[in-house]
């Protein structure tokens, strides 16, 4: 209840209760539900400073619109009417009931995550019919789009089925499409398309990359997000809605996005920093249903956690249906990462990650200017993978500290011509990676070595770098860029050959061969030593999405005697960040730990003494 201008208790919008009981722990929720509760209750209190208006009639009406005319199309409840689920409530009356001050819907963009079958389609697909007919729009498009046109269509033909259910409380046979209320183009299931001839409106599904001649979209409703391998039409359908002067949302529902499948990871970690309150975007309503980080180790077992990831537990979706597949999960493990993430909310990534990616994760962490700044001084090596013509080269530095800990940070070039191309071909978000910082395009067609043989100089201008390690594609290109920028570097050809002026640069072989011969570098060994320090955690890895998006990608084959090497011909995209990181942890520790420890204290005896002269 709240209390009205005089005085009176006046009871609280369906919307609001659900927040309210969220907020008191009235029934189970994760944390990134609770902060979207918590924000719709702070907004109440202060939203109208920052010109936000909750209009709980508003919300009301969709709230009352679904079951006026939408039976439940599929499954135990099918015939009756389709009253929202209570997370529903929560998410339609909120995108539906907060306006901002010119009185047009307050959100532009939504993002509904939960795990499987708790019902998101069928509530996208009447929010579509809803913006598309009944919201007093003239000639309103709406569009549903997804990775595939197979996956757009699921949605649209739940918007398909609705229009052509019984409406509850009329006579026997009377639908939305029979009373001509709307007209659906296509036959069964090979309907195309719904239109709404009072108010001339359409509602249509898109394939992937299909696009709309002058689209002035109502709602765009993106499904399946998680499926998604470049976010261009995301981007272009975002954009469109931006320039529509009044209402107009885009929509985006998923599953869990798997560490690997990055445009989702991307997104979802956009809007969770919006839930949290960390990003500021009023413009942009966020409900992310998963289990807390706290319970993602025990979450077969404990089966109070489930209603974190599945809100329609227990109400539309029965936990026997759960319950079967953690017994599934438990028996086969190959399947058990799978149910993490689909149903439980667990970004566990690709089933076969070249190593276990929790390790993988639990070693990274920001390597940002200050932390390198800290490590001028160390022993460190420079390993370099130069690109064939305009794909990724990278260029890691590997710091060894005090303790004998390694420390390495990856650098990245690519080229801006054709790089939208091959964002698309190699399924990366390359743009959004030049723009946050984390990629560097240059001028041209091919990559211009002498920047990465300004980058070397500049490292070995500022640190104690020992030696640069190298695959021997494209080095006689970097030797000729470092004489262009005059920079020193000379070519170690094994111990009876006389030693250049400069950096030193060793060779490094990529396959699986081990080579027995004093100096020389080789993949099977520098794999060993990389997995043992990620298992161990003595290695700390900058966490650049580049370089998690080159591990996803990795393949590593072996040969009679199980030595294992890095294959790109196998692997699934780029790798050229990972074979960097493993040729420098290969040279760091291409002496034993301890003797690397004399060494590395003996540096720091002389390096105390220079100082003292």
């Amino acid at each position: 209840m709240r209390s009205s201008s005089r005085g009176r208790a006046e009871p609280l919008d369906p919307v609001t209760a659900w927040a309210q009981a969220a907020v008191r722990g009235e029934f189970v929720v994760g944390e990134l539900v609770r902060y979207a509760a918590e924000r719709h209750l702070r907004d109440l209190r202060d939203g109208e400073k920052r010109g936000l208006f909750w209009r709980p009639e508003k919300a009301q009406r969709v709230i009352d619109f679904f079951p006026a005319l939408f039976t439940i199309t599929d499954g135990p409840a099918a015939g009756k009417p389709f009253h929202l689920l209570p997370y529903h409530v929560f998410v339609a009356g909120s995108l539906m009931g907060w306006v901002n001050a010119e009185g047009r819907w307050r959100f532009r963009s939504a993002w509904i995550e939960t795990g499987k079958g708790q019902a998101k389609s069928p509530l996208m697909a009447g929010l579509g019919l809803y913006a598309m007919g009944w919201c007093g729009f003239a000639r309103s498009q709406v569009y549903s789009i997804a990775a595939d046109k197979n996956t757009a269509n699921v949605l649209f033909k739940d918007a398909v089925a609705m229009c052509r259910a019984q409406i509850p409380d009329r006579d026997e046979g009377e639908t939305l499409e029979e009373i001509g209320e709307v007209i659906i183009r296509g036959e069964g299931d090979n309907a195309w398309k719904i239109e709404h001839p009072s108010t001339k409106s359409i509602f249509k599904a898109l394939a992937g990359g299909e696009t709309q001649s002058g689209p002035r979209p109502r709602m765009v409703l993106a499904d399946e997000i998680h499926e998604f391998k470049v976010d261009t039409q995301i981007e272009l359908w975002r954009r469109a809605i931006t320039k529509i002067a009044g209402d107009a949302m885009m929509i985006l529902g998923t599953n869990t996005p798997a560490s690997a499948q990055l445009v989702g990871t991307s997104y979802s970690g956009s809007y969770q920093a919006i839930a949290k309150g960390e990003v500021k975007d009023d413009s942009a309503f966020s409900f992310i249903a998963r289990v807390d980080k706290a319970d993602r180790e025990t979450v077969f077992a404990n089966e109070s956690c489930w209603a974190k990831a599945l809100p329609a537990l227990g109400i539309t979706y029965p936990i026997t249906n759960i319950r079967e597949e953690v017994v599934t999960a438990q028996t086969r493990l190959s399947t058990a990462s799978s149910v993490k993430r689909l149903y439980f909310g667990i970004p566990t990534g690709a089933a076969d990650f070249w190593i276990n990616e929790d390790d993988w994760a639990a070693v990274l962490d920001v390597i940002d200017d200050e932390t390198i700044a800290a490590l001028k001084g160390c022993p460190c090596w420079l390993s370099l993978d130069l690109s064939q013509k305009n794909d990724l080269t990278a260029l890691t530095a590997t710091w060894r500290d005090g303790a004998g800990v390694l420390w390495q940070k990856t650098w990245y070039w690519t080229t801006k011509v054709g790089l939208p191309d091959r964002a698309k071909a190699d399924q990366a978000p390359y743009e959004q990676w030049v723009e946050e910082g984390w990629l560097t395009a240059v001028d041209g067609a091919t990559i211009d070595k002498t920047f990465i043989a300004a980058k070397v100089a500049e490292l070995a201008a500022g640190h104690n770098v020992v030696e640069l390690v190298f695959d021997t594609a494209q080095i006689a290109d970097f030797e000729a860029a470092c004489e262009e920028i005059g920079f020193p570097a000379w070519r170690y050809r094994g111990p009876k050959e006389p030693e250049g002026q400069g950096l030193k640069m060793v060779p490094h072989a990529q396959g699986t061969r081990v080579m027995f011969e004093d100096r020389q570098y080789c993949m099977p060994r520098s794999v060993e030593r990389t997995e043992d320090r990620i298992l161990k955690k003595t290695i700390v890895i900058d966490d650049s999405p580049v370089t998690y998006s080159c591990a996803a990608n990795a393949a590593l084959i072996s040969d009679g005697q199980k030595n294992r090497a890095f294959d790109k011909k196998r692997s699934r995209g780029r790798i050229d960040g990972l074979v960097t990181i493993a040729m420098g942890v290969g040279a760091a520790d291409n002496v034993p730990l301890e003797q690397a420890k004399e060494t590395h204290d003996e540096f720091f005896v002389d390096l105390a003494a220079d100082n003292s002269d």
